[in-house]
């Protein structure tokens, strides 16, 4: 099977969606009222629900701070409560872009590096940005810290007032408050190990 194919596979199992429309219905939520908690569009809700959009990261963790999960919970069942999780290589699941982008998908391909330990303040990602013209980049801003280690590839980071580029080894430390967003400059992804802090 194509890889394409596989990933495809993994994206429609982990259910996202239907497990966003439990936790707004078992919370007795309207989508109106979900849209109001984390300050997302109803449109783009009923979307990602039906399982048409593929959020990205920013949106999950709004979407669970707003439903009182982890960020994990998306991409597997939690687990209950222990104090060390291991994930094996290939248990990770990896979300990328369709071929044809809609506004609110992904626009890089990631994988939760961790989808076990419940009620934990880190989401550590391994993160593809792909290549893009400027006026192509989606900025996004959630509450929290971000922690970018640059693997391999050359990538740029942008805010609304900076540009930084960054080549393998390379790290970056931000409020992740700030509008941002990343784009490989070289022909194929840039990877990184990106850790993200939820504020609770």
């Amino acid at each position: 099977m194509p890889q394409g194919e596989q990933t495809s596979s993994a994206v429609k199992e982990l259910k996202i969606g239907g497990k966003i429309k439990y936790l707004r219905e078992k919370n007795f939520f309207t989508l109106t009222d979900l849209a109001a908690k984390t300050g997302l569009p109803k449109a783009m809700l009923t979307e990602i629900e039906a399982d048409e959009v593929m959020p990205p990261v920013a949106t999950l963790l709004k979407l669970a701070k707003g439903l009182n999960v982890s960020m994990s919970y998306f991409f597997k069942d939690e687990a209950p409560a222990q104090q060390i999780s291991v994930t094996r290589t290939g248990e990770r699941v990896q979300v990328q872009r369709r071929p044809h982008h809609r506004e609110g998908e992904v626009d890089y391909i990631y994988e939760a590096l961790e989808a076990r330990m419940p009620g934990k303040h880190m989401e550590p990602l391994l993160v593809g940005f792909v290549p893009m013209e400027t006026a192509d980049m989606v900025f996004t801003s959630h509450e929290g810290e971000e922690f970018l280690y640059l693997l391999d590839g050359k990538l740029e980071f942008r805010t609304n007032d900076r540009v930084e580029t960054l080549s393998a080894g390379d790290t970056i430390y931000f409020d992740s408050v700030l509008n941002h967003s990343c784009r490989s400059l070289t022909d194929g992804p840039a990877r990184a190990i990106v850790v993200v802090w939820s504020k609770t």
